[in-house]
């Protein structure tokens, strides 16, 4: 897929180009100067990441480095982009996931962030995190695992903490918040499983687990565990119905109460 993806893009980009002259140079340092998807990616990415203390280049080798010794880091970053495309509808084409979605960027951020913590190399990849929250607003804890087919709607504000677990094809918009609830140690953020879609604003608090394509409404925090292929909404959450999908984190569809209506019939 990553290859197909790369081959795309390198079109798109050629498109932009003739459409709107003055991205010319831009287009082609971040895509149309590169032999691949992992190469485009770490420029892109190092340049938003780097400061004044982490040049460009220190950050690009170390994108480099990981997405060399990590080759599902590519694959998982093509399978990112895919959703982007298929569940935003806003999105026509991949270009603009790649160059501006800061959703997409956030989670590529945080897979170096993840492979530098797994590598024994925490404090870099604190480092990493803090540039990705200050960059991004976004805020991952290096060790949190994270699957492939990621979305992070507009993404500002999401936070995850370190025990926190996102398997695969999973939905989450801005302001969401997968957290503790005190300073307890060990075990103690959320699980969240395939399928999932948290809306915008969302708490889910504790060592508690998010099942098989539930919907979780906006604004609603969770306290205790969702059920596979429930709807939970309101302060505490409380099941308010069935998804209308077994994995609602395609469907992007958050109006529970359609959800709702469809459980009393």
């Amino acid at each position: 897929m990553a290859n197909e993806i790369w081959q795309e893009l390198k079109k798109e980009a050629q498109e932009v180009i003739q459409q709107e002259p003055l991205l010319a140079s831009y287009v082609y340092a971040c895509v149309l100067n590169h032999d691949s998807l992992e190469s485009a990616l770490s420029f892109i990415l190092a340049t938003k990441l780097s400061d004044d203390v982490m040049p460009v280049v220190t950050v690009r080798e170390l994108f480099d480095n990981a997405l060399s010794e990590s080759p599902e880091m590519v694959k998982n970053a093509a399978c990112d982009i895919k959703a982007v495309f298929t569940r935003d509808p806003s999105i026509c084409t991949y270009l603009p996931v790649i160059l501006h979605l800061k959703g997409f960027q956030s989670i590529q951020v945080h897979r170096l962030a993840n492979f530098l913590w797994k590598n024994d190399r925490a404090e870099l990849a604190r480092f990493i995190q803090s540039r990705n929250s200050e960059v991004f607003s976004v805020d991952i804890h290096p060790a949190c695992v994270i699957g492939e087919g990621i979305m992070f709607d507009h993404a500002t504000g999401i936070v995850i903490g370190e025990t926190s677990v996102i398997e695969d094809n999973v939905s989450i918009l801005q302001g969401v918040t997968l957290g503790g609830t005190g300073n307890e140690q060990g075990d103690r953020h959320p699980k969240i499983r395939s399928g999932v879609l948290i809306s915008a604003g969302a708490k889910v608090l504790g060592n508690i687990e998010v099942g098989e394509g539930a919907k979780i409404g906006a604004g609603s925090v969770v306290l205790n565990d969702v059920a596979a292929h429930t709807t939970v909404v309101g302060v505490p959450a409380r099941r308010v119905g069935k998804p209308g999908s077994d994995t609602p984190a395609e469907t992007m569809q958050q109006n529970v109460l359609e959800d709702e209506s469809a459980s009393t019939k």
